[in-house]
């Protein structure tokens, strides 16, 4: 589910992965309000959606949401729910996405105890989908709050979560967090260091087997994210659906009315 900058990002040494975690990720950097500008390019550096990232308190909880505005009209309009008492668990979370852009058009929920309700039309040629029920789910779920997972991790330390996918059916998918190197990036005159994580979704036993086999596992995704006093998310670039585009996330600056968009 991420404040960002525009950056320039050049991979220059390796970081040794420690033991995965098995708990919760624990909170070392609280989530609090906040609204920040995004959009996505493809591989090329073309625009093809304006994103926005709002997070507000409600009570002891956060809420998050982040809405692509795609420029074929297309959307993708993601929100979580969660508490960070100790360590951060997902309360509920719920996913729109329809238009060109995407393979499967889904309005997706589901909460921490397990019980879900999918609708899902996975191609233009099939019919939609309708599926509710309830499944056994982990403590640490992280749809929609992968970079705050990975911005809580200590400074060389590799993780696995657990991700609810829903095809429609829903089953728990073991997410292995991964750090690969570390980035220089620049703002202005300014150097920075980041770290590039590999997100690695896996189908687990033998069912994982099979899908290796057959070549259907869900598809790898990278996030870097600024060594700092304050870790941020500074880049993405990977799907959002399986089979899906290989995207870019980076900042986007708002724009006073009548201002001329400056295209990449």
């Amino acid at each position: 589910m991420p404040s960002f900058v525009d950056a320039t990002v050049m991979v220059t040494v390796s970081i040794a992965a420690a033991t995965a975690a098995a708990d919760p990720i624990r909170v070392r950097f609280p989530e609090g309000p906040a609204h920040g500008f995004v959009e996505l390019t493809d591989q090329d550096g073309k625009r093809v959606a304006d994103g926005e990232l709002q997070q507000w308190r409600e009570k002891n909880e956060i809420v998050s949401r982040l809405t692509f505005y795609f420029t074929d009209g297309s959307l993708y309009d993601e929100t979580v729910r969660f508490s960070q008492d100790k360590v951060f668990r997902l309360l509920s979370y719920h996913l729109e996405q329809h238009g060109p852009s995407f393979k499967a058009q889904s309005d997706i929920k589901f909460d921490g105890s397990g019980h879900y309700r999918v609708r899902q039309r996975a191609a233009p040629d099939k019919d939609e989908e309708e599926k509710s029920g309830t499944i056994e789910v982990p403590d640490d779920l992280s749809n929609g709050m992968t970079s705050i997972y990975l911005k809580n991790l200590p400074s060389g330390q590799s993780a696995t979560v657990h991700l609810l996918a829903c095809t429609p059916g829903a089953v728990v998918l073991d997410v292995h967090l991964t750090p690969e190197g570390t980035a220089q990036y620049s703002v202005g005159r300014a150097s920075h260091t980041a770290t590039r994580f590999l997100i690695d979704p896996k189908v687990p036993g033998v069912k994982g087997v099979v899908a290796t086999l057959i070549g259907k596992q869900p598809p790898s995704f990278r996030m870097w994210i600024a060594d700092d006093k304050a870790p941020v998310l500074i880049r993405f670039e990977g799907p959002l659906e399986a089979e899906g585009a290989t995207w870019r996330l980076g900042l986007s600056a708002p724009r006073l009315e009548g201002e001329a968009r400056r295209e990449p």
